[in-house]
């Protein structure tokens, strides 16, 4: 199914469906920029791309299929703007569905640590939103598919963390209204997943973005990890998101044959303090080899990059088969991809 996938909504659900406007689908699947449809069996956003139409650096246009092409599909999805400009996606999709979201409040840190696993798999999606102080995680939101019989219930506690008594943003600060429906309401897919209506403005708008992907088995070592930096983390955070994410078969995803824990950042809107905190933020990540997300800052160097990423060397040949002159290069694949 391609073409307008937001006027199919009601019909259909890209597999699995995303946590952000599917408006971006495009963009979002050639630098898996929203890689999270958060969910222990679901695979960013790039994982929903059957086939994708692009023209070249030649002017030609060109249709690469999983079914057709098989490894050069898997280096073309995550092409990081580097093949050519994409026109088209064709997509995976399943029957719409509903779903119920239920926030809960004040998770202890203990309690997400001792029962991380029966957490983050409690739910079709899940998302904790921690600013890492004080030892617990001060939002979890929960998106369970539902069966047509839930009338929006109260939930009951979730490890000692309590249900929200009222509509909530992320950024506890901010007005909800916002938000896509919480407190157990069901509704379609579209209006439940995204944390944001779609007519509205997401998180806070103005604001700086991060994020890291670490092996999932080391998801509550490198949590702790982070934590050790709450201090520095503080006057620069607006708020973190934590989700996990499947393994996908895609040469540049972050995800690339290996289940993840995504740890995002909001930042306020200081460049210069982020940027002096994200190598520590790194250096802390480090022995999980964490992955920084290609659509958000980071300031990992090249040489890292490349020994995180095995399928790089077979990526850099597809760009210049696709792009010999390399006319949709630019500084940043010059220097994240083809540096030292």
């Amino acid at each position: 199914h391609s073409g307008n996938v937001w006027a199919r909504a009601r019909i259909s659900a890209p597999v699995p469906a995303p946590t952000q406007r599917i408006c971006a689908f495009g963009g979002s699947s050639e630098s898996t920029v929203r890689v999270s449809k958060c969910g222990d069996g679901n695979g960013n956003l790039a994982t929903a791309v059957a086939a994708l139409r692009l023209v070249t650096a030649d002017v030609e246009q060109v249709e690469i299929s999983h079914e057709r092409d098989g490894e050069q599909f898997q280096g073309a999805v995550v092409g990081l703007g580097g093949l050519g400009v994409v026109t088209q996606l064709t997509l995976d999709v399943v029957p719409a569905f509903e779903v119920r979201q239920d926030v809960y409040l004040n998770l202890p840190v203990a309690q997400l640590e001792a029962h991380f696993e029966e957490i983050v798999g409690s739910a079709y999606s899940v998302s904790l939103f921690t600013d890492w102080q004080n030892e617990r995680v001060n939002q979890v939101w929960v998106k369970r598919r539902s069966a047509g019989g839930d009338s929006g219930e109260t939930a009951p506690a979730l490890f000692e963390a309590t249900p929200a008594p009222r509509q909530i943003h992320p950024i506890a600060s901010l007005p909800a209204e916002p938000c896509t429906a919480q407190l157990g309401v069901p509704g379609p897919w579209y209006d439940r997943l995204p944390h944001f209506r779609i007519d509205e403005l997401p998180s806070s708008g103005a604001e700086l973005q991060t994020e890291y992907f670490v092996p999932r088995q080391h998801a509550v070592a490198a949590l702790r990890a982070v934590t050790a930096l709450h201090e520095q983390i503080a006057p620069l955070l607006m708020i973190s998101e934590v989700r996990t994410i499947a393994a996908d078969n895609l040469w540049m995803s972050p995800c690339y044959q290996q289940a993840c824990v995504a740890i995002h950042f909001t930042w306020k809107l200081n460049w210069e303090g982020v940027r002096q905190l994200l190598p520590e933020i790194e250096a802390q990540l480090a022995p999980f080899d964490a992955r920084p997300h290609w659509g958000k800052l980071f300031t990992m160097a090249p040489a890292r990059l490349h020994s995180l990423y095995q399928k790089l060397p077979d990526f850099q040949r597809l760009l210049t088969s696709y792009d010999p002159q390399g006319k949709f290069r630019n500084p940043f694949l010059d220097t994240s991809l083809f540096g030292a």
